[in-house]
């Protein structure tokens, strides 16, 4: 920010310490060096700011040449479209009157049936399949009901002698 060298700054210490005194030179110092870390603060935040709107302008500028060249791209498949329209007509034109059957149809007709309709599956992952016997879980102790804590704190309370 400043150009100070070491003799300069030496010398501002010598001056600031005849003019202010010994006793108040390390307030004043700290002042000077919040001071000096809210101005830096405040430079790189203006800095930040600057940065955000030039990448702000080349995103529009970006955005904009992205619309344009998808224009493009659409002007140039609906003109397409409108010449294969028209080759098109004028080849199915010219096979109306040659090749025409008896029945009326130009080719012959295959039919194929439409693909399978989607089922979905009867699938639940929430519920278990497996059907474990009554006794096995009663034996191991796996709980099958949910306890209250009420209830839970009477189960395993100490039998009175």
């Amino acid at each position: 920010m400043l150009d100070l060298g070491i003799s300069k700054m030496a010398l501002i210490g010598a001056v600031a310490l005849i003019v202010i005194g010994p006793e108040k030179l390390p307030r004043v110092a700290r002042t000077v060096g919040t001071l000096l870390g809210k101005a830096q603060r405040y430079v790189s935040d203006v800095k930040a700011e600057v940065n955000r709107a030039m990448d702000l302008d080349e995103l529009k500028k970006m955005k904009e040449s992205v619309e344009e060249a998808g224009r493009e791209v659409e002007k140039g498949i609906y003109s397409t479209k409108a010449d294969f329209e028209k080759d098109w007509s004028d080849v199915t034109a010219g096979l109306e009157g040659a090749g025409s059957s008896s029945d009326g149809s130009t080719t012959p007709s295959t039919w194929e049936p439409p693909p399978p309709e989607y089922r979905r599956p009867n699938k639940n992952w929430r519920l278990k399949r497996g059907a474990t016997p009554q006794w096995y879980k009663a034996r191991h102790g796996v709980r099958r009901q949910v306890q209250s804590g009420a209830a839970r704190v009477a189960r395993y309370r100490p039998k009175p002698k």
